[in-house]
């Protein structure tokens, strides 16, 4: 977009995303789910059945021969970049969460960069409400939608699915996606269910009826339907923006990848297998990842990558000078972000400066960790 809700540097003040004094352990949903899935092939031959059962759970897309050769170059250099999506589908077991119109779109996005070393990640999460120049896409139920100017992010989605939300991506970014995960509402919701719930401290009330979410400040261990609630909620903390929910996403993700370790998943075939048939089952993903191999591949790629390795910014928006319901990426900020990405560097602190997301911080400190939690009873404030 070459108007000013996208070229200028924007009127918040602020400056950087905080960052936590103390380490903090941001490996996140989407390692959890590849170790898993690389503690299941590590754990002994003799599961050829196994493994053919779980790879018929997975959905696969064939992306790359959907887009075709009009994409961002291919740089083999051994970095890769991941879209993960959540998605807000009410089809199937999803219906509970709403009426299913046969449209859905992207609830959550986040750009997940590999560095070549494979010892280092940094993670982009892109608001729903992001006005986008969105190009030309195949519809899902035929025909083809034009490109449109300032089109939501999260349309995408709804109007030609995962190629058309990989598209669009690439087209902000200049950055080829290697690879498209997706998980839905029902499958985040088993996950954490699976590992018998995930423990948050709340620092104040969240409430959300919307979300179906009630919480009183204090210790939680949330079920898959409360977690849910939490990932999902924007009226419940901060200013009930997408970006004060962002915030929260990335404390959830602090905390469940701490419950990961603590129920042993990596060290107890059965808890992995489960975790996985669990997974997969609600799992969609661009076509050369679709089998346990496959992700077995993606597994090893990110297994070294610990706590204190992982770098997690929101892009850097404004509100809309048209629409104060929806956010402009700040021209600048935005392209240090993909600079940083595409040259394998950190994302400079500068970035993220007049970032709407600063008035969003608060919704980050509405949820501690477990471990910041046990922090606090041993008389340390944590954050």
């Amino acid at each position: 977009m070459a108007d000013e809700d996208t070229t200028t540097g924007g009127g918040e003040s602020g400056g950087q995303e905080r960052r936590s004094p103390r380490p903090r352990r941001r490996r996140g949903l989407y390692a959890a789910v590849w170790a898993t899935v690389g503690a299941l092939v590590l754990a002994g031959a003799g599961l050829g059945l196994v493994y053919s059962r779980i790879d018929g759970n997975i959905a696969g897309i064939d992306i790359d021969s959907v887009l075709g050769p009009d994409r961002p170059a291919d740089i083999p250099d051994g970095t890769l970049d991941i879209l993960l999506l959540g998605s807000d589908t009410r089809a199937g077991g999803n219906s509970r969460y709403g009426r299913d119109d046969g449209t859905a779109r992207s609830d959550t996005a986040m750009i997940v960069h590999v560095n070549k070393a494979h010892d280092r990640a940094s993670i982009v999460s892109i608001p729903r409400d992001t006005l986008v120049e969105r190009p030309e896409c195949e519809k899902s139920d035929g025909g083809t939608a034009p490109a449109a100017r300032r089109a939501m992010f999260n349309q995408a989605y709804e109007i030609g699915g995962p190629v058309c939300t990989v598209k669009t991506v690439e087209s902000m970014t200049g950055i080829r996606m290697d690879h498209y995960v997706e998980l839905d509402f029902t499958g985040f919701e088993k996950v954490v269910d699976e590992l018998g719930g995930v423990e948050i401290t709340a620092t104040e009330p969240i409430e959300d009826d919307d979300s179906r979410l009630d919480l009183e400040p204090g210790r939680h261990t949330l079920d898959g339907e409360q977690a849910l609630g939490l990932v999902r909620t924007r009226k419940g903390v901060g200013n009930g923006s997408d970006l004060g929910r962002i915030k929260l996403q990335h404390a959830f993700v602090e905390a469940l990848a701490d419950r990961v370790g603590d129920v042993g998943v990596f060290s107890d075939p059965k808890k992995t297998y489960d975790l996985l048939e669990t997974v997969t089952s609600h799992l969609t993903t661009d076509a050369a990842l679709a089998s346990v191999s496959g992700l077995a591949g993606l597994a090893g790629a990110v297994r070294d990558i610990g706590s204190g390795d992982i770098q997690t910014v929101t892009l850097p928006v404004r509100y809309s000078s048209a629409d104060p319901n929806r956010v402009v990426p700040i021209g600048v900020q935005t392209e240090r972000v993909w600079d940083a990405l595409k040259a394998d560097r950190p994302i400079p602190d500068s970035a993220t400066k007049g970032s709407a997301a600063r008035e969003a911080t608060e919704a980050e400190d509405a949820v501690e960790a477990e471990d910041a939690g046990k922090a606090g009873d041993a008389g340390n404030p944590g954050e």
